[in-house]
């Protein structure tokens, strides 16, 4: 066993090998439209600042309008045809986008159109997926897969966003998209060949409850349990201020700092580079220090070097731009793979779903927030003094963590806790707990 489990998941396990692949080629396509869709929406539809700003905010909307019943959805049903149901969905709309532009049908409410729909195919994707992970490894190898999948995230990520720059100057932001079609693909295939089968949902007793009260009580258990309510509030916060940022950070670059297509996607590329070192150093550090520790580390300390995104200018100067992407990112995904290991320990398998949802649509719901924000200062302030405003943001939205009990916790709890009416919450280290991000 120990020299199975030295051999590593990718080698070892066929069905988290596929998962990893279709995980890693959907970031990689969905990181080529990041780049990709702006760059359409301001060189091609000469859109300005507000509207690159509404169309990161259509993307992430759905978490607000949706994301809760589909919590409640994906607990009562099987996973995997979920999340090839969602990646079909997207496949056929980001290819759809060239074709409409061949037939001069393009225009940004198109592109917010397509902005929404996929988001709602994600929201359906990315709660499956958060569920179904658990279910294919064991617990021990949970934290394992988590940093894989992470880190290949990231990776995927830095390749797709330098290549939406290189392909949107080479052959066009349009055609870029349909590298990201591609990519569903490759995702589509690699969920289609997993042999795990979950067993059929059964809901007895309490579960036989309505739609509505299945989402109270998704709710419930975050607002109930202190862990999960610091973990979500700080989320909420954190990502009001990264899409305020990130959401104007292409019109930044290319009128505020003068730089061309292929540049600037690889300079968000350089500083995605930070999440490949943030998964890579996470369990590592997890380890060493505690989750606890770990935690204010990468969500607290590394953040700060946000502060250097603004003063960003040509030359040698966009060097500012890459040393505070690459920290906030890799903080970012260190924080994630400690978070994700957590709850996928902590949670009950049955509830994991409505915890992925609830959670999704109270931190995720400020995404869209974010979006209209940045794009609001922009247009109101300037573009420099928006992305000011933003990324000083981002390690404030981390006092939440500061504040509570973490800093007197080494590690996170590590054990499931009670499904009851009044939870009760483990104390690993014979301290007070309370809040946690």
């Amino acid at each position: 066993m120990s020299q199975d489990v030295r051999r590593g998941l990718l080698r070892r396990h066929r069905d988290f090998r596929l998962l990893w692949c279709g995980e890693t080629a959907g970031k990689f396509g969905a990181s080529v439209t990041g780049v990709a869709m702006p760059l359409v929406a301001v060189s091609t539809l000469n859109a300005g600042a507000f509207e690159v700003g509404l169309l990161s905010a259509a993307a992430w909307a759905p978490w607000l309008v949706i994301g809760l019943p589909v919590g409640v959805w994906v607990d009562r049903s099987r996973r995997r045809p979920i999340m090839l149901a969602a990646a079909a969905v997207s496949l056929l709309l980001f290819a759809a986008l060239p074709v409409a532009a061949r037939s001069g049908w393009l225009s940004t409410g198109l592109l917010l159109a397509v902005a929404l729909l996929t988001g709602t195919a994600g929201v359906f994707f990315q709660t499956a997926y958060s569920a179904y992970l658990p279910s294919i490894l064991e617990p021990d190898e949970q934290p394992e897969g988590n940093a894989k999948l992470h880190g290949s995230a990231s990776a995927a990520q830095i390749a797709g966003l330098g290549s939406g720059g290189l392909i949107a100057q080479l052959a066009g932001a349009v055609d870029g998209l349909f590298a990201n079609a591609a990519t569903f693909l490759v995702s589509l295939l690699c969920l289609a060949g997993i042999r795990h089968r979950e067993p059929r949902v059964t809901r007895t007793g309490h579960r036989s409850a309505s739609l509505a009260g299945e989402v109270r009580e998704g709710l419930r258990l975050i607002a109930d349990d202190p862990w999960f309510r610091t973990l979500t509030l700080f989320g909420a916060a954190s990502n009001l201020a990264l899409m305020g940022y990130q959401s104007i950070q292409v019109v930044f670059l290319v009128r505020s700092v003068g730089l061309a297509p292929g540049p600037v996607g690889a300079l968000i590329a350089a500083a995605g580079a930070g999440g490949v070192a943030g998964a890579l150093a996470a369990r590592r550090v997890a380890d060493r220090i505690g989750t606890g520790r770990a935690t204010l580390l990468f969500e607290l300390g590394l953040p700060l070097f946000a502060l250097l995104i603004p003063l960003t200018v040509p030359g040698v100067g966009v060097l500012l731009f890459g040393t505070g992407g690459f920290c906030v990112c890799a903080g970012v995904v260190a924080g994630n793979v400690i978070k994700a290991s957590f709850q996928q320990r902590y949670c009950p398998p049955e509830l994991l779903g409505r915890l992925t949802a609830s959670t999704a649509f109270l931190s995720y719901g400020t995404i869209p927030l974010g979006a209209l924000l940045g794009g609001t200062l922009a247009t109101v302030l300037g573009i420099r003094a928006a992305m000011a405003i933003t990324t000083a943001g981002v390690p404030l939205a981390a006092l939440i963590l500061l504040f509570s009990p973490i800093r007197r916790t080494r590690d996170l709890p590590g054990s499931p806790r009670p499904t009851g009416d009044s939870p009760s919450v483990p104390d690993p280290g014979g301290e007070t707990v309370g809040p946690r991000r």
